[in-house]
């Protein structure tokens, strides 16, 4: 293999973590154009793929990694306005918080993503519920930095 080829393994892996940072380029723009909002969906989507593809063979990626795809997936759909698919991937991304025991600020943003699907639903009580959770998950975030970074965008829901 040529010093420049990367092996099936890594390949996934930084397709996952560049369409990942990718979705971000969209994610940040305001007044985004049609193709924009289809390439920023097939962004989020390919790169939880291959995050997939990294958990099922075993290779340095675990369940979090998958939320953390989901997670990015509610944001999208919840900035495009279709709260059914943010809430969906919301929950996806809490389940895998609840059956893998994690904690920390995976599980405040679990929440913040349903508040979020929630409130672009119009769904108020259950975006409360989720505000709520979210904001009590906060509290045991130990990193400052990160607890603001939870609190800030919990402000814009």
């Amino acid at each position: 293999m040529a010093d420049d080829e990367l092996s099936l393994e890594k390949w996934h892996r930084k397709m996952a973590v560049d369409l990942f940072n990718n979705t971000w380029n969209y994610l940040g723009k305001k007044d985004l154009t049609a193709e924009e909002k289809d390439a920023m969906v097939n962004s989020s989507h390919a790169s939880r793929y291959h995050w997939g593809v990294r958990v099922e063979n075993s290779w340095d990626a675990t369940p979090i990694n998958l939320g953390r795809g989901d997670w990015q997936l509610s944001r999208v759909y919840a900035v495009l306005g279709d709260g059914d698919r943010a809430v969906h991937y919301g929950h996806t991304y809490l389940d895998i918080c609840k059956k893998e025991d994690i904690k920390d600020w995976d599980l405040a943003y679990a929440y913040e993503a349903l508040a979020r699907g929630y409130a672009v639903k119009g769904d108020a009580k259950n975006k409360e519920k989720y505000l709520k959770l979210a904001k009590k998950a906060m509290t045991d975030v130990e990193n400052k930095d990160t607890r603001d970074m939870i609190e800030g965008d919990l402000k814009t829901i």
